[in-house]
């Protein structure tokens, strides 16, 4: 628990570090050109190592668990873009247009995959289905996000036509996916047992993605649009949004009478928004100076969920052990 927390602050810090780097001293010409090509390939080689540790082992242990996985891919991408549209009175003339964009642009995207199911782990959850429900809904949100970002933004705030969205997403983010899986009989085992190092090739990615961004959305003007009353609304918003969706992920799971390890992988896989996916697609969904707007909501709400996420798990797994050793593995071949 010391150890995750500790992971997640200093990533935390570091990511606080890019942005005021990024706020004093933007790439701009030459040097945002070199960036932008470096972005390019970090992420490729991203989701090249997310495709590489994606075990086909693990979709079949989970795949069977269909009204698991359909509650959780419901709550992610239909829940949030709801709560987000039906909020739009609200946040627009609050937040202001950028920001009230990027808020859609956050419920649109798909779940984390590390996170949860470190999560469902620490609190005793059906982990077999929250590795399968979590890396399909990774994998599903490349195509499905750009789809619903389509619906609820369209064509404002300097969105990329979603043609040439889905066709760059498809180049950048899924060949590269496609890759990694499709060598993972050679490299898996090489990419498994480097985990702890290969999780600074993930973070770096994130953080240099940041970096150009917010170069561009400052030299664009980003912090003039945003004062600090602007930010600190965002927090509240991001808190409640987090909130609802945490108590209607548990409130349906148990009205539909999931056992409490199924609620604990719907509750934590449902409720999580991937800023791994999310940073590096708003690279690609938004044009110049609108991309730093449109993360800024995400990286609030990744940093408040992980913080409040390692409390609940805590508490859920603080329960009495269950009195027969294979009620957890029962519990992930249920249908």
């Amino acid at each position: 628990m010391h150890r995750l927390r500790l992971l997640f602050d200093n990533f935390t810090l570091a990511l606080l570090g890019v942005v005021a780097l990024a706020s004093v001293l933007p790439a701009a010409g030459a040097a945002a050109t070199a960036f932008e090509r470096l972005t390019w390939a970090a992420i490729a080689l991203l989701f090249f190592l997310h495709g590489a540790r994606l075990s086909r082992q693990a979709i079949v242990a989970g795949a069977l668990h269909w009204r698991l996985h359909l509650l959780v891919f419901g709550c992610t991408f239909v829940l949030f873009p709801l709560i987000g549209l039906a909020f739009t009175p609200l946040l627009q003339p609050l937040l202001g247009r950028e920001l009230w964009v990027g808020m859609l642009y956050l419920c649109a995207l798909p779940g984390t995959v590390q996170s949860a199911i470190a999560f469902t782990a620490m609190a005793r959850g059906n982990l077999p289905a929250a590795v399968c429900s979590a890396s399909a809904s990774s994998l599903i949100g490349i195509l499905l996000t750009p789809l619903l970002v389509g619906l609820m933004i369209g064509a404002q705030a300097g969105s990329v036509p979603l043609g040439e969205a889905v066709l760059k997403i498809g180049v950048q983010l899924l060949l590269p996916f496609a890759a990694g899986h499709l060598l993972r009989p050679v490299i898996g085992g090489w990419v498994q047992g480097n985990q702890r190092w290969l999780k600074y090739v993930d973070q770096g990615s994130i953080l240099l993605v940041v970096y150009t961004a917010f170069s561009a959305a400052v030299i664009g003007g980003l912090w003039h649009t945003v004062p600090p009353q602007a930010l600190a609304l965002l927090t509240v918003l991001c808190c409640a949004l987090l909130a609802l969706v945490l108590w209607a992920t548990r409130a349906i799971s148990r009205a539909l009478g999931f056992p409490l390890e199924d609620e604990i992988t719907i509750v934590f896989c449902g409720s999580k928004k991937s800023m791994a996916t999310g940073v590096p697609m708003a690279q690609i969904l938004f044009a110049g100076g609108a991309v730093g707007a449109a993360i800024l909501p995400l990286m609030l709400f990744h940093q408040i969920q992980l913080m409040v996420c390692a409390v609940l798990a805590q508490r859920y797994g603080r329960r009495p052990e269950p009195g027969i050793q294979g009620d957890s593995c029962s519990a992930a071949s249920r249908a």
